[in-house]
């Protein structure tokens, strides 16, 4: 199988566990070293499998001052640079590193000692086998990387309607606007008519400010800043707005949820941190990663060794500062896994709850009991069950949804919640011929 060599525009550090977000592409396994929130991007490879080198004290001390000087000089603190080259030449000093010989190792046990000090998620020293294919600041061809990142639709998973009115968009990066911009329009257009969206993040590492602009402009009228990045190399700031005018219709009246875990980082909680300042949107789920720097890659040939210095920090215009190793807190805190149905259910009840007329929050309640029904016939039972039990908890007055839920109990063969239902829609409606007829059949068989 022929490897595969390109740029991805995602996270592959994302926690100390070091999950990697690269996807398998035909078989052949993607890693991607990543730039983080950054307009000039460094450059992703795949390392081909070669014998690694032995480690000894020489070689060592050469990547340890490399680095040492690579971080004096670009690390965003400068007082922090200082005090992980010391702790560095510590370590090197009291052999703290004197038995490790493979190179991967070294790299690894460094990024803990520099994080150690200075505790910043984005900052890493990898090895490589192999020279990297694309080298740091070498020109790019857009066109094959169009090519490659649109296999994933660059990172547009999921772009759906759900009953209710409610859209619903997962992505699992931002990608450049330059590659991925149509796309994110073809998907903002396909949700523009929709009463409320819910937007997941859980598994999204980050990516480029560009898109994350994107997006956030179709949620305000006019421009707002959303974010500024302080550079300190040249000691300049560059901010970040929504763009005047956007292809489609603006949803500045839809309710935004957006949903987190603790593997939502960097670009992903910079999105979600506009969104919380700005009282624009509603974040459910987990605390997020806590990753609020740029980062770029320096590669140093001669050692087959590189780091990851992140070179600047994000300002938020409202807070004046950032998520770094906070991570940003949601609203209303629940596991990631019953996010989506936290979201979906308050989506809902905020929609029936601003409905106009009684035709509105009619034609609500009718659209969930629909989809329980599709579910029923698609005998996904214990799912219809769930969809049925919401729409009772947000329409609690209607005889019609508890008739529908005790019929799902009795596709699932429950017969006392079925009973308990019927009678809870005839308590309702007297007249539900249908709840009086299924409930004789129940409690005939019980006899």
């Amino acid at each position: 199988m022929k490897n595969l060599s390109f740029l991805v525009y995602k996270i592959s550090h994302y926690m100390p566990g070091q999950r990697i977000s690269a996807r398998l592409r035909h078989g052949t396994a993607v890693l991607a070293a990543v730039v983080l929130f950054v307009w000039a991007m460094g450059a992703a490879f795949i390392s081909a499998a070669a014998p690694a080198q032995t480690m000894d004290t020489q070689k060592q001390t050469q990547v340890i001052h490399r680095i040492i000087d690579t971080i004096n000089e670009n690390y965003v603190f400068a007082d922090v640079a200082k005090k992980m080259g010391e702790h560095l030449l510590k370590q090197l000093k009291k052999g703290a590193y004197k038995k490790i010989s493979d190179p991967k190792e070294f790299a690894r046990v460094l990024t803990n000692d520099l994080r150690d000090i200075c505790h910043d998620l984005h900052l890493g020293a990898d090895y490589y086998a192999e020279p990297p294919r694309q080298r740091p600041g070498a020109p790019l061809d857009p066109e094959e990387i169009r090519r490659q990142l649109s296999y994933s639709n660059f990172d547009f998973e999921t772009v759906q309607r759900l009953a209710g009115n409610v859209g619903f968009l997962k992505l699992n990066s931002f990608m450049g606007a330059e590659y991925g911009g149509a796309t994110a329009v073809a998907a903002m257009n396909f949700l523009a008519n929709c009463d409320a969206l819910i937007i997941d993040l859980r598994e999204n590492g980050g990516g480029q400010p560009s898109m994350i602009q994107l997006i956030n402009s179709y949620f305000f009228e006019r421009p707002v800043h959303l974010n500024s990045f302080y550079i300190r190399k040249g000691d300049k700031t560059q901010q970040f707005w929504t763009q005047a005018h956007v292809q489609g219709k603006r949803m500045t009246d839809v309710d935004i949820y957006v949903l987190t875990g603790n593997r939502t980082f960097s670009g992903a909680e910079e999105f979600t941190y506009n969104l919380k300042n700005l009282k624009r949107g509603t974040i459910i789920g987990e605390t997020t990663g806590g990753g609020a720097h740029p980062v770029r890659s320096h590669y140093f040939e001669d050692l087959q060794f590189g780091i990851r210095v992140p070179y600047g920090r994000a300002v938020n215009p409202i807070s004046g500062t950032n998520w770094e190793g906070t991570g940003v807190k949601p609203d209303i805190e629940v596991p990631r896994e019953e996010a989506f149905d936290t979201a979906y259910k308050l989506a809902l009840k905020n929609l029936a709850a601003k409905a106009k007329t009684p035709e509105d929050k009619r034609r609500i309640e009718t659209d969930i009991n629909i989809e329980g029904y599709r579910l029923l016939g698609r005998k996904k039972v214990k799912e219809a069950v769930k969809i049925f039990t919401m729409n009772a908890e947000l329409f609690p007055e209607s005889s019609n949804v508890y008739d529908s839920l005790a019929e799902a109990y009795m596709a699932d063969n429950n017969k006392e919640l079925a009973i308990q239902y019927y009678k809870k829609s005839l308590e309702l409606n007297p007249e539900n011929e249908n709840a009086k007829k299924r409930l004789k059949e129940l409690e005939s068989k019980e006899k």
